[in-house]
């Protein structure tokens, strides 16, 4: 999947679970959901499973435990997609 495409994707998924506007407005693909996002690990779980829902993709969890960043998830989603 394009990277904008994706990033947009996933601002649209994470963004009822952000505790930081100003982190939020500026996602890249250096964001950490954790450190920058203020997301907490229950809504962390929440995200991976909106991800699972929009792509129809399925997540081990193996891969939910490295998802903490806009580009570990980015890179999960992809190998996922290019799986199915």
């Amino acid at each position: 999947m394009e990277k904008e495409a994706l990033i947009a994707q996933l601002k649209t998924i994470v963004q009822p679970y952000i505790q930081d506007e100003e982190a939020f407005n500026n996602l890249s693909e250096n964001t950490d959901f954790v450190k920058d996002l203020k997301i907490n690990s229950a809504n962390l779980v929440d995200v991976i499973l909106d991800l699972e829902e929009v792509f129809d993709i399925l997540i081990e969890n193996a891969d939910m435990e490295k998802m903490l960043s806009v580009k570990a998830a980015m890179d999960i989603v992809n190998e996922k997609l290019a799986a199915k």
